[in-house]
């Protein structure tokens, strides 16, 4: 993976009344293409959540649904994938993608992540580039009431590197200013996910500007 695929990453918006960016609404359509190079980056991220066959992942904003794929080949004809996502149109990207490739055990559900109706208890978690929602405790407990206990998580997505790295970080918010609605936490993204998960592991790559964390939800709820 290059530097800039690193530190591109795509995020979706979660903070409750506020508009979403065109990124996610108007330009939806042009959004696998402005972030194809990015895609070996969802890639590390999905290779990380140490899943089996016939389990069931939550996609935490999925988006259009570019690491569904991905999770198929993990969870196997016996397994499921719900993806969750709040923007209507990338929502709808996301069901012509599982409908083309016939992809009979994905589910997409649009809904904020707070407020998602989730049907099943799932074996894990996938958050890829959503830096929005895991700044959303309320968002991170209803996934989190979904899960099995000792569940697999991946998280991982942009972050400011060291700040004597200015370029880096220059860049970093230069990239990811069309996707994220606000930069508060960027320093340490996963700071609301680390204490609902044990077992953590976290892997900062691009210099400081990206990271990797793994884990699994705690045996006693939350």
């Amino acid at each position: 993976m290059n530097k800039s695929a690193d530190s591109a990453l795509a995020e979706h918006p979660q903070a409750r009344g506020l508009p979403r960016q065109p990124a996610y609404s108007e330009e939806a359509r042009s959004y696998d293409r402005r972030t194809g190079a990015f895609q070996a980056y969802r890639q590390a991220i999905v290779e990380a959540l140490p899943v089996r066959p016939g389990q069931v992942v939550l996609d935490v904003g999925c988006g259009t649904g570019l690491c569904c794929g991905m999770l198929v080949e993990k969870v196997g004809a016996r397994g499921g994938v719900v993806g969750i996502e709040e923007s209507p149109e990338m929502a709808a990207i996301a069901r012509e993608r599982v409908a083309r490739e016939g992809w009979p055990n994905v589910t997409i559900v649009q809904s904020g992540a707070q407020d998602a109706q989730i049907a099943v208890t799932a074996d894990a978690a996938l958050f890829c580039a959503v830096h929005d929602i895991l700044q959303s405790p309320d968002a991170l407990q209803n996934v989190m009431n979904h899960l099995r206990p000792q569940a697999q998580i991946a998280a991982g997505g942009g972050k400011w590197a060291d700040p004597w790295l200015v370029a880096v970080n220059m860049q970093a918010r230069i990239l990811h200013a069309p996707y994220v609605r606000s930069f508060e936490g960027f320093d340490r993204p996963w700071h609301h996910l680390e204490p609902l998960i044990e077992d953590v592991q976290l892997r900062e790559l691009a210099f400081g500007s990206g990271y990797v964390m793994t884990g699994r939800s705690r045996r006693c709820g939350f």
